[in-house]
């Protein structure tokens, strides 16, 4: 059977017909092919596909890779052991904690001891260790105590009243002073040392409570004001005291001065005229002040009479009354002097003299 196009055009007259219907058919069955796949293509949504309407692409069949084995153990290797470090019973690892307690945290590094305070004991003052101190400013300090006693060669305690609250060089260094100096001057008074009159320590002020002024030694627990040390015997050697012997506050003097950087007492000022400033503040050159004078001790009997005129003394010389003055005395005399008797002859009257006085 032969077939040609002049044929087929004379066999169909009505192509265009034809040619309309033939379209008509294609384009239904490649809509039903499209309909088909986007309904496929909705169980896998494409990523950049954000109106639906692309084709998913087909996965990459996924390859298993080939993992290469460890070699096998020779046999000279020593056996690993199976069984873990052996741990102590009823106490749980610090990595793994017990099963009833819930983990807790690491607690703080502690704070290196200074060599202050290990050579602070108990053997040389009762001076427990206290927290830092973070005050306003630069207040405040480190490796601070709070010097409640110190403990005397033959361990007897003087006590510090009230405690103070000092950083450990300054405690340590008042602590010396009271041992090796102060003890030999109570012993040569016949007496022992029982307490310590602490007038003032640590305070966050400026210097002698001014306002605005520069931070005090109170303020950074590097100073202690003294009052007076009292004996056992009901004795107090105060160190402002005028009525205390001399040569004992000198004493007293000396020591503070060769011991500590400062030394403020009467004389220096009058916010120091009844207690001693003693700090150890650390200045260029290792400079040091020591202002504090000495008084001479005040009268014990104020005298309430002049003494008497020696015998060899000149007389004194007293001036003579003006004359206006020595005729009123005259008049005033003349008229408290009783009537005369009229009976009496008349005197004959004489020259008035000025009246004279002798000298003694």
């Amino acid at each position: 059977m032969s077939f040609s196009l002049p044929d087929f055009r004379r066999k169909w007259s009505c192509r265009g017909y034809m040619s309309a219907g033939a379209a008509m058919v294609t384009v239904a069955l490649g809509l039903s092919l499209v309909l088909t796949e986007r309904a496929e293509a909705r169980k896998y949504a494409a990523p950049l596909d954000i109106f639906g309407l692309g084709t998913p692409r087909p996965r990459a069949r996924v390859h298993s890779a080939k993992i290469p084995l460890p070699r096998p153990r020779p046999e000279e290797a020593p056996k690993a052991s199976d069984e873990g470090p052996p741990e102590a019973e009823g106490k749980p690892s610090p990595d793994k904690p017990g099963d009833n307690k819930p983990a807790e945290a690491a607690p703080p590094p502690e704070k290196q001891v200074s060599a202050c305070r290990l050579a602070l004991t108990e053997d040389i003052a009762v001076a427990p260790s206290i927290p830092d101190i973070r005050g306003p400013g630069a207040c405040g300090g480190e490796d601070l105590v709070r010097l409640e006693a110190i403990v005397l060669p033959d361990k007897r305690k003087v006590a510090v009243k009230p405690a103070a609250i000092l950083r450990c060089t300054m405690a340590s260094a008042i602590a010396d002073w009271v041992r090796k100096d102060m003890v030999p001057l109570a012993a040569s008074l016949g007496s022992t040392i029982s307490d310590l009159d602490n007038f003032d320590s640590f305070e966050c002020r400026g210097r002698n409570r001014i306002v605005g002024a520069m931070l005090s030694e109170h303020g950074k627990a590097n100073a202690l004001d003294v009052r007076a040390i009292k004996l056992a015997n009901g004795q107090s050697i105060g160190l402002t005291d005028r009525t205390m012997s001399r040569d004992v506050r000198e004493r007293v003097l000396h020591s503070v001065c060769t011991r500590f950087s400062t030394v403020l007492g009467p004389g220096s000022d009058w916010y120091h005229e009844d207690h001693i400033h003693l700090d150890l503040a650390q200045r260029r050159n290792d400079y040091r002040i020591c202002q504090w004078n000495v008084w001479d001790p005040l009268p014990q009997v104020a005298p309430l009479l002049p003494a008497e005129r020696p015998e060899e003394a000149p007389p004194r010389e007293v001036a003579a009354k003006p004359e206006a003055k020595e005729g009123a005395d005259d008049e005033a005399a003349e008229k408290s002097s009783p009537p005369e008797d009229k009976s009496a002859p008349e005197k004959k009257a004489q020259p008035h003299k000025p009246a004279t006085k002798k000298r003694r």
